[in-house]
């Protein structure tokens, strides 16, 4: 079947940080009228530095303080809630599912004057939701955007919500940290609806949620990711609604100045296999395509203990390419990742080729399979991966 893409029009009161949206000057748009065709698009690469003057900034491994961490950190420029996850309804159609809040400083807050307007803000708010439909070979993508102001846009601790009008993931049942959480975002004829529950304490990611990028002091993030998610609801394309369960992958992370000048993008994988196991890697990459000195990646075992994977402990290898038909850029078709250390070999492929995210920030991000070995018993699974700067 032809893969199609179907991208949602962009309402203002949507990437990898709000910035980009600044620097499209989309702030003034209305809040119903359609994003322009052929918009300006930035990498990630590029939003992810800049003048770091007045932000605090991730220099070492801090005490991590829950519930509060959940919440907003507005001393940092930039931050995120990504929500990604596998779904399949009962008569075995499977769904990808990505909804993803960002929040981003327009000023440091050392430096904010007083303002008395109700419209007044120094943090905006950008959400992307897309879900990849795999009998349909759709992908469907959206983004939205706002100020943090009369409440259409935020985010709070306790209880914990995060929203941008109706997109929203917030605890339910009056849950003290995160969980049990609801996720729900619609747009035109497609919708999500799910509850998340935890099914393992979450992974401090890097040197105790310190996530360093680069040598550079500051090129570094806190970072913290809950690796393995039920989840159940609801799914609904065209006039069908499906009833799904599945897993999912949440990940948080905060930071002012997170790539170094040499690096051009990133792989990240969040793979989940059958025996309740997962892997994270992120690859970060060099303009010649090798991967820098600071690339990880966490092996967790089935009972929740995570082991630490250095560059040279893992070798992610791309296997063909796929262009895209909408942006001419290329991507790999799909990746074998081996973790000799581990005994594990690892082929990762996407469930539809064309999952790219051509929206204010363009970027691969999607469902994907895999199939292996670990030792000398086969492996299966499911997961994401998200490719930056092709």
């Amino acid at each position: 079947m032809r893969s199609s893409r179907i991208a949602f029009r962009c309402r203002r009161p949507v990437g990898l940080a709000v910035l980009v949206l600044v620097a499209l000057g989309l702030i003034a748009c209305s809040p119903s009228v359609p994003a322009p065709p052929g918009k300006a698009q930035l990498e990630v690469g590029e939003i992810l530095r800049g003048d770091a003057a007045g932000y605090a900034q991730a220099l070492e491994p801090r005490s991590f303080r829950f519930p509060a961490d959940h919440g907003p950190h507005p001393a940092f420029r930039t931050e995120w809630w990504y929500f990604t996850g596998n779904l399949m309804a009962p008569n075995g159609r499977r769904f990808g599912f990505h909804l993803t809040f960002f929040r981003s400083a327009l000023t440091p807050a050392s430096s904010a004057a007083p303002r008395t307007s109700a419209w007044a803000a120094d943090q905006l708010y950008m959400a992307h939701f897309a879900l990849a439909d795999v009998a349909g070979d759709r992908t469907y993508a959206a983004e939205r955007l706002s100020r943090a102001a009369l409440d259409l846009a935020g985010a709070r601790a306790a209880p914990f919500a995060v929203w941008l009008l109706d997109w929203r993931a917030a605890s339910v049942d009056g849950a003290v940290g995160l969980f049990p959480l609801r996720l729900a975002a619609r747009d035109g004829a497609v919708a999500l609806d799910l509850t998340l529950r935890s099914a393992k304490p979450l992974v401090l990611q890097g040197e105790a949620g310190l996530s360093r990028k680069s040598a550079t002091p500051g090129n570094a993030s806190y970072y913290y990711s809950f690796s393995r998610l039920t989840a159940a609801g609801s799914v609904r394309v065209g006039e069908v609604e499906f009833a799904v369960e599945g897993t999912a992958w949440c990940d948080r992370e905060w930071s002012t100045s997170a790539l170094g000048a040499e690096l051009v993008g990133w792989d990240w994988f969040a793979l989940q296999l059958a025996e309740g196991t997962e892997l994270m890697i992120y690859r970060l990459r060099r303009a010649d395509g090798t991967a820098a000195e600071f690339s990880r990646g966490t092996w967790i075992a089935a009972d929740g203990a995570a082991t630490r994977l250095r560059r040279e402990e893992i070798v992610v290898t791309p296997v063909g390419e796929w262009r895209s038909p909408q942006t001419a850029a290329t991507y790999p078709a799909g990746f074998d990742l081996a973790v000799p250390r581990l005994g594990l070999r690892l082929a990762v492929t996407p469930w539809i080729a064309d999952q790219e995210l051509s929206l204010s920030v363009r970027y691969w991000e999607g469902a994907v399979r895999v199939e292996g070995e670990r030792g000398d018993r086969e492996v299966t699974g499911h997961g994401y991966m998200e490719l930056t700067g092709y």
